[in-house]
C-alpha cells in the first residue's frame, strides 16, 4: 500500500522482498517517532530569508529536525512522510507550532529585529477540524503577533479541495498571518487559484533554482513564475540558492528573496541572535554608503 502511495496513488504494486525491509525500517521510525516527543529528541533549526535589494534577513523558517538515540540525526525526508500516514504528524506539527511562535516572540522580546517565523504545514494539519483555532490558540499562548507567522502551504494542498481550503484560506488571512505557496511549480501550478487564494508569497521550487543558470528551460520557468508573481503583486522567494551565478540571475529577473546556503545554513537556535544582529549591521552600513 504504501509503495503504490509513494508512486502517486491508484496504482497497482506488487509485493517484493525489499519492500519487507522497508516496512520494517518503517515500523521502528514509527516506533520511535511515538516517543520522540516526550523523550525531547526533535529541534528546530532555523534558516535565515533575505532580501535581495537590501540583504536584510526578512523571515527564517523553522525546520524540523530530529536526532534518534541510535539513528542518529534522521533527516526529515525519511520521517515526515511516516508521520503523516500514521498521524503523527498532528502532535509534532502542534509542538513545531507552538515552538516556532514562542521563540520567534523570545527573539523580539530580547531586542532583535521582528521578523516572521514560516513553518510548513502538513495536508493532514490544515484538514483538521479545528486547525484556525488551534493557530488562534497558539498566538494568545506565545503572545506572537499574527503578522510574525508565515504558513507554508503546498499547491496540491490547496487544489485537493478548493472550496473547503478557500473558507480556511480566508479564516487564516482574517487572524492576519501571512500565507505562502511552497515548492511552486512543481504541482499544479494553476495560476487562477493564485488570485482565489490571495496568499502573500510564492517559494520557487530549488529544482529550478540549481541550474537556472545553465538550463534554459529551467531559466524561462523561473523568469515566468517571478514576472507572473509581480503582476499579481506577491513576494517572490527562490530556495535552495547556493551560489553566484544563481543569485546574479534572481537579481537581474527582479527576484524579491533568497534563501539557500549562499546566504545561511540553518542555523541553530543559539546562533540566530548573531545573524540577526549582524544583518542589522550590513542593513545599516549600506545606508550610509560603507
Amino acid at each position: 500500500m504504501y509503495g503504490a502511495k509513494e508512486r502517486g496513488r491508484n496504482n497497482l504494486q506488487f509485493f517484493a522482498e525489499d519492500m519487507n525491509v522497508h516496512a520494517l525500517e518503517r515500523l521502528k521510525i514509527e516506533n520511535s517517532l511515538r516517543k520522540a516527543l516526550e523523550k525531547e529528541e526533535l529541534f528546530l533549526v532555523y534558516q535565515p530569508q533575505m532580501d535581495i535589494a537590501t540583504g536584510r534577513i526578512t523571515g527564517l523558517e523553522a525546520l524540523l529536525r530530529w536526532q534518534h538515540p541510535e539513528l542518529g540525526l534522521v533527516p526529515p525526508d525519511k520521517f515526515i512522510r511516516i508521520a503523516e500516514n500514521s498521524g503523527l504528524i498532528v502532535p509534532i506539527g502542534e509542538w513545531v507550532l507552538r515552538t516556532a511562535c514562542r521563540q520567534a516572540k523570545k527573539w523580539q522580546d530580547d531586542g532583535l529585529s521582528a521578523v516572521p517565523v514560516a513553518v510548513n504545514v502538513s495536508a493532514v494539519q490544515f484538514r483538521q477540524q479545528g486547525f484556525c483555532d488551534l493557530i488562534r490558540r497558539m498566538l494568545r499562548e506565545t503572545g506572537l503577533a499574527p503578522q510574525y507567522l508565515e504558513l507554508e502551504l503546498t499547491e496540491s494542498l490547496l487544489l485537493a479541495n478548493a472550496e473547503v481550503m478557500l473558507s480556511v484560506v480566508e479564516e487564516l488571512r482574517s487572524i492576519g498571518i501571512m500565507l505562502a505557496i511552497d515548492d511552486f511549480g512543481t504541482g499544479y501550478s494553476s495560476f487562477s487559484y493564485l488570485r482565489q487564494f490571495r496568499v502573500s508569497k510564492l517559494k520557487i521550487d530549488r529544482s529550478f533554482i540549481r541550474d537556472v543558470a545553465t538550463n534554459a528551460d529551467d531559466s524561462a520557468i523561473t523568469a515566468a513564475i517571478i514576472g507572473m508573481a509581480k503582476s499579481l503583486r506577491l513576494k517572490v522567494i527562490a530556495e535552495g540558492v547556493e551560489d553566484e551565478a544563481q543569485m546574479s540571475f534572481l537579481r537581474t529577473h527582479h527576484c524579491d528573496e533568497i534563501q539557500g546556503y549562499y546566504f545561511s545554513k540553518p542555523l541553530a537556535v543559539g546562533d540566530i541572535a548573531d545573524k540577526l544582529k549582524g544583518s542589522e549591521v550590513h542593513v545599516f552600513a549600506m545606508h550610509n554608503g560603507a
